[in-house]
Parts: structure tokens; sequence; C-alpha cells
């Protein structure tokens, strides 16, 4: 794929990461950055396949599982380690995990040294799909969801789809959210493929595999368009309005995946309001063909809505939405105000 700078994007099973990496930036120093749920199950195989591509492998730093760890205290730890190891500006950061070892790995990689290499081993569907392509990088504050962050390109993505056999099924619907946002998004070949949906919740590898490649290949071109946001990468942002409000008015608590699905069915019902065109079944049978929710249980509207507040994409006191005008045709930067917003919110929202 290309955005700004070329990069490869691998994706296979049993890829041999230490000779991919060789392949795509100058062997040196480098440092592995993983969580405690993925660093006992493939850190091992990872050094092991560095080394062996002639990679020396300063330090592994293992982070709690989990969003807390996009937290400043957490991002300045991990830095603090890599400059106790030696790890200078022309060494390079893997980061082996999900999204959240993505976004955090990215931002250290960003402003470490003012910059050091990044390559992304993605271990989760949601982050093969989503979060390692692209780019964008950040950290949470208890104000919301990446509010600090940068742009950094990895100079590799490497996903191997046998890091999915160990997920459980509720992750593949987390990743899932995001197939069928694009596939959305995208129409054409990829929303055809959302036929094989519940294939992949299955488990099924070729069904993952086309899934993993469209959806990437969607992104990359999107990405390469727009790399810093400032026109049509905004479409990929359908469903995370609401789904960020979601997540910030639950501490956290909701899935990303989860509040993402509902996101998206309470901004199709926005998109029927605005241009006549009703998918809000279809977002509910292909989410729910994911096995994930439609509505969130246990949350309060006018909280959701605060948090929404907070997003960075509004302008001048009104909600900016992605809404859909049709299936594969998105349109970005469409103002809502407060009251659809929270009739919106109100729909997806189930008592306790």
């Amino acid at each position: 794929m290309r955005a700004g700078e070329a990069y490869p994007v691998e994706v296979g099973c049993g890829l041999d990461v230490g000779a991919l990496a060789a392949a795509a930036l100058e062997v040196g120093d480098c440092a592995l950055l993983t969580d405690s749920t993925v660093g006992p199950l493939y850190a091992g195989r990872v050094r092991r396949s560095l080394r062996a591509a002639g990679w020396r492998v300063l330090e592994t730093v293992e982070v709690p599982a989990g969003e807390g760890s996009k937290s400043l205290a957490v991002y300045g730890e991990v830095l603090r380690r890599l400059a106790r190891a030696g790890l200078m500006r022309d060494g390079a950061l893997f980061a082996l995990g999900g999204g959240v070892v993505g976004d955090l790995g990215g931002f250290v990689a960003a402003s470490y040294m003012r910059g050091i290499s990044l390559v992304m081993l993605p271990t989760t569907l949601l982050a093969m799909v989503d979060s390692s392509v692209g780019g964008k990088t950040g950290l949470d504050l208890p104000e919301g969801k990446n509010l600090v962050g940068a742009f950094l390109q990895p100079r590799l993505v490497a996903a191997d789809l046998g890091f999915l056999e160990s997920l459980p099924r509720r992750e593949l619907s987390m990743g899932l959210a995001e197939v069928v946002k694009m596939g959305l998004l995208a129409g054409g070949r990829l929303f055809g493929a959302l036929q094989r949906l519940a294939e992949a919740l299955a488990g099924d590898a070729g069904a993952l595999e086309e899934l993993v490649l469209l959806s990437v290949s969607f992104k990359a071109g999107v990405v390469a368009e727009d790399e810093r946001e400032r026109g049509r990468r905004a479409i990929l942002n359908y469903g995370h309005t609401v789904g960020h409000g979601l997540e910030a008015a639950s501490g956290y608590g909701l899935a990303h995946g989860e509040a993402v699905a509902a996101g998206m069915v309470a901004e199709a019902l926005l998109s029927r309001r605005v241009f006549g065109t009703d998918l809000v079944g279809l977002h509910e049978r292909l989410l729910r063909e994911a096995g994930l929710p439609v509505r969130v249980r246990g949350l309060e509207a006018a909280e959701v809505l605060g948090a929404m507040r907070r997003d960075k994409k509004r302008r001048g006191g009104e909600h900016r939405f992605v809404l859909l005008r049709e299936v594969g045709r998105p349109v970005w930067g469409v103002e809502v105000g407060e009251e659809e917003a929270l009739s919106a919110v109100e729909a997806v929202l189930e008592a306790a």
C-alpha cells in the first residue's frame, strides 16, 4: 500500500517477522512492546524470528492488557524503559498486540528520540483491519479517548492470521464490527464479502483472509488519498462519533467493537432522517451475523452526549457525523443538532 511513504502490509499465516522486517528496513537494534495477554503467548516466538534475521532485541516491554495502558503514565514508563535499554534514534520498535499496543507503541515511536521506526504486528482482527494501518496513534485522557496523539506511518505491517487462532469468539466479533463498517462504506466487492461474516466468526481461515485483505485494501486506498484526515479519510469514523461517546460514558468498560456497532445503528437512524434511505435493518442484520449487539445497556443518554461534545470533529457547537446516503455512498461532515443526536443515542440504549 501507499500512504505518505510506501510500506508493505503483509497478510498470511506463519509469517517470518524477522525476515519481513529485514526486507523493509535496515537491521539493527530494536525493542518489542507487547501486553500481559499477548506477551506470554507470542513474544518469545517473535524475538526468535527477529534474532534469526540479525536484529538485536534490547528490551521487551510488557504493559498491562486493556485500554488503561493508553495513558500518559504507561507511556512515560515505556519511554524510560527504552532509554534505559539504550535504544537510539536508528532503532526500531515492534508493537505486538491489539489496538491498545498499536496506539501506544505508535505514539512512543513518534515521540521517542523525536521519532524511530515502527513495525506493527497486530494480533487481533480489530487491529489487523483497522488500527494497524493508516498511521494514527494515540493515548486517552480522563476527559476523552484519543485526545493525545500523532500521525506516524509504520515501516511494515505484518498481520499473521495464525494469531487469531487464540482469540475468543467475542474478540473476533470486535474486529468484524470494523469489517462491517468498511463494507457499508465501500460497497462493491467488500460489501458482497460480508456474506461470509458467519464463516469468519466461526474461525474459517479463508473467510478471515478475504475479509482482512479487502478491508485493508479499502482503508489503504482511503488513507492514501487523505493521510492527515483533512477530507475523505473522515468516512472511516462512521459509527465512531456515537461509539466513542458510548465508550467514554461507560468509563471504557464497553468494548470498542460493541460501541461502534451500536454507534453505526444510531448513525444509520440519523442517515434515514437526513437522506430518507432506510439502512437500519441492514445494519442490524449484518451486526447480528457478526455476533454483535445493536443496543447498549446501562448508560444514560445525557452522559453519552456529554462525551460526544468533546469529540475532535465538532465545529461551532454542532455535532459532525459521517452518514450513509446509501451503501457505498458515505457523506462526511454532516452537521446534526443536539436534539437529533440525543434522539439517535436514546434509540440504541436499553435500561439496565
